[in-house]
């Protein structure tokens, strides 16, 4: 079991979401492709910063309904993993709207449909909340990338322990995490990632315009270590 500093604690296989019919994943779907429509431009200024210099074999776990399509180079080869089939059509009207190209790959963040070592850089923006395992899914992350090749991350986490923020957050976790579709707002997303066996990380904690429950971001790269 991993003990997060307010007293809380989360076992490695997390809180499984319940399970979702069709209807609940079109209507997220359809959520989310207004949401993030929305995103403060402090989110999408780090985002843009974040993708800016990607080259060569991208993947992005959890694609969602294309919100990041826009930030890519248009040079990379860019590999799509996203398990709701009702966000494919987002998708796709996305790069329509962006001139992007992209193959979308079956699996889920915990087990992706992709080769070993083929990415250059995988990509994980406000997702790795709402996973049920997070650790399996950095696993995968270190299993897809290329050695040298790069994680690039932006996540909302927990807030500081023994704050009145982590307070609500844990108060909220189960209503957030009901309909946010899993999204889990106390993760300590950072030790996660500190913990998943990359050669070199670094982290930026930083405070996000919008919601004031889940305020408490981060923002890096991890760097899976050569042979």
């Amino acid at each position: 079991m991993q003990e997060t500093n307010d007293g809380a604690s989360e076992g490695s296989a997390g809180m499984p979401k319940p399970p979702r019919s069709g209807l609940y994943k079109r209507f997220f779907a359809w959520l989310l492709s207004k949401l993030q429509e929305h995103y403060g431009e402090d989110i999408a200024s780090r985002k843009r910063d974040l993708l800016s210099e990607v080259h060569g074999t991208v993947v992005e776990v959890g694609a969602g309904a294309g919100a990041n399509l826009d930030l890519y180079p248009r040079d990379v080869r860019l590999l799509l993993v996203e398990p709701n089939a009702h966000m494919h059509a987002y998708l796709r009207r996305a790069a329509e709207e962006t001139g992007t190209t992209f193959e979308i790959c079956a699996g889920t963040a915990e087990r992706m449909d992709v080769p070993d070592a083929v990415a250059d850089f995988v990509v994980c923006t406000l997702v790795l909340c709402s996973v049920d395992h997070p650790e399996a899914a950095l696993r995968e992350v270190v299993r897809v990338l290329k050695p040298g090749g790069a994680f690039l991350f932006l996540e909302h986490v927990a807030a500081p322990a023994g704050t009145e923020l982590r307070r609500w957050q844990r108060r909220l976790r189960g209503l957030w995490r009901t309909i946010g579709d899993g999204c889990t707002l106390d993760r300590e997303t950072w030790a996660t990632v500190e913990q998943a066996g990359f050669g070199e990380c670094r982290i930026e904690h930083f405070e996000a315009e919008g919601l004031p429950i889940a305020r408490p971001h981060i923002v890096g790269t991890a760097m899976k270590a050569s042979p």
